[in-house]
């Protein structure tokens, strides 16, 4: 199942997203001439600094989103590309020095079938690094949103609803990766719970990404009302004294070695 995002409002919207994904880009010491590619490379600004490290390399940026690919676009120079792509359709073969994903992973159902694919297309020696929501991330935003879709003018909508994302434990992302044939992995939990520095940024966040896949079951009627009652819910339930908003975030950390 595929979204719709609005590139240019999660790119207003994801300043988080962007801090986990240069802390994971500053791990590594690049040689300039890499092959890389960005799984769910979203507005693309993460994808084009991996672009400036690799000056005699190349990057692909891909997303299933074409309006986050739209906004990515703007970026692309001779060695920076983004292509509309579904991640579960990956089919390279020994192309790339690295594999990169960064907020995007939780958004995936098939993790065996996504890492088999992400393992024929490493070269020998090349390394994947991933950071996606583990199990326990954004407990307020779940548990206001099915609240609100449980009431009665709502519930129907929702009868056929699947849940957007895959968010394991640890211990359960370890049994999936240790049946790939990796040469060495690590597999480690991180909290990155956040304080939102207001409610205009709390807003923005529910905004993009995270209330997108629900607006999909409503008609447009419904749709706004349902946006601003889960908005509105959420900001008296996670509004502080300081003014800010707190949301838990819970990751999962891969790294990976062919």
């Amino acid at each position: 199942m595929s979204f719709e995002f609005d590139g240019e409002k999660y790119k207003k919207a994801s300043a988080h997203q962007k801090e986990w994904g240069q802390k994971i880009i500053s791990e590594f010491s690049f040689k300039g001439d890499e092959h890389i590619l960005d799984l769910g490379s979203g507005d693309g600004l993460l994808t084009a600094f991996l672009a400036d490290l690799v000056p005699r390399g190349f990057v692909l940026g891909i997303d299933s989103s074409q309006g986050m690919i739209d906004t990515a676009k703007t970026q692309e120079r001779y060695n920076l590309q983004f292509k509309l792509f579904d991640i579960n359709e990956l089919d390279f073969k020994d192309e790339f020095d690295l594999i990169f994903s960064n907020a995007t992973l939780h958004w995936i159902k098939n993790h065996t079938g996504l890492l088999n694919n992400v393992f024929r297309a490493l070269k020998t020696g090349g390394k994947v690094r991933f950071n996606f929501a583990a199990e326990g991330n954004c407990i307020n935003f779940f548990r206001v949103v099915r609240e609100i879709m449980a009431k009665t003018e709502f519930s129907h909508y929702f009868k056929d609803l699947e849940w957007p994302w895959y968010m394991p434990t640890i211990n359960q992302y370890e049994e999936i990766i240790k049946k790939i044939h990796f040469r060495e992995f690590r597999v480690w939990h991180e909290n990155a719970d956040r304080y939102f520095p207001d409610m205009n940024a709390m807003t923005g966040w529910i905004d993009q990404p995270s209330i997108v896949p629900f607006l999909k079951y409503l008609d447009d009627d419904h749709k706004k009302q349902f946006r601003d009652m889960v908005v509105d819910q959420m900001i008296r339930e996670t509004r502080q004294d300081d003014g800010t908003c707190f949301e838990t975030f819970r990751r999962v950390n891969l790294f990976a070695m062919k």
